[in-house]
């Protein structure tokens, strides 16, 4: 299957050369200048992955995947963030608005272009593991679902974007272990991506956060020093 790839760029010369190299990757590539353009651009069909710039007109590319995030039907969908601030709060601010990974400008093409690939690649299961139980969570890769079941409550589903599914199906996987954040990025991320350790704790972070409507975050367990890990008995706050 041929992955189509959405860039949400104001820079025409830009947008063109993240489009030249995609397209000599072997990506379809579609091309937006702003957000309205974009949304029109998704009815029909939502694109593998968005490339998407921060500084747009009208709406910016946090506010944008912010509300992607909050939708039903986009809240899955892989977002690239693309933008020229690169001091590590802006890099914060950009995942925490729900993008899964950070470009800086002036960027490689080559590198973009790696970063595209390793998002893509998450999206496949991380192994065949079958359905994952860990204290009310349970987990389930082939229907890509994870509810919270407690005792006499219906079973609540969770929704997880793509990489914190992939991130607690790795924890389920391996209860109690300790993981530190060069582990996780091996195992959940690929360790053929230009990411950094500090992306771990935001994705984390939104893990917790959607488990906590739940009373499910306090599963999930920091280590000082050591890394994270999920457990059956965490300790009572």
């Amino acid at each position: 299957m041929t992955h189509r790839i959405l860039i949400v760029e104001d820079e025409p010369s830009i947008a063109e050369l993240i489009a030249i190299n995609l397209s000599h990757a072997g990506y379809e590539v579609e091309k937006a200048m702003q957000t309205d353009l974009a949304i029109s651009m998704m009815k029909d069909q939502l694109p593998s992955l968005i490339i998407l710039d921060w500084m747009l007109p009208g709406k910016s590319g946090v506010q944008f995947a912010k509300e992607l995030r909050s939708n039903d039907r986009t809240k899955a969908l892989p977002i690239l963030m693309l933008t020229a601030k690169s001091e590590e709060s802006d890099k914060v601010l950009g995942l925490d608005s729900g993008a899964d990974d950070y470009v800086t400008k002036p960027f490689s093409p080559k590198e973009l272009v790696a970063r595209v690939r390793a998002i893509l690649r998450r999206q496949a299961p991380i192994e065949d593991t079958g359905p994952l139980t860990v204290g009310p969570l349970k987990l389930d890769p082939s229907s890509h679902r994870v509810v919270a079941v407690w005792p006499s409550i219906d079973p609540k589903p969770i929704a997880l974007g793509p990489t914190e599914f992939r991130l607690l199906q790795f924890f389920m996987a391996n209860p109690e272990r300790v993981h530190s954040r060069g582990n996780l990025l091996d195992k959940v991320w690929g360790n053929e991506v230009y990411i950094e350790e500090r992306t771990v704790d935001v994705h984390i972070k939104r893990l917790r956060a959607a488990l906590a409507p739940y009373e499910c975050d306090r599963y999930i367990e920091t280590v000082r020093g050591s890394g994270y890990r999920i457990t059956k008995t965490p300790t009572e706050s």
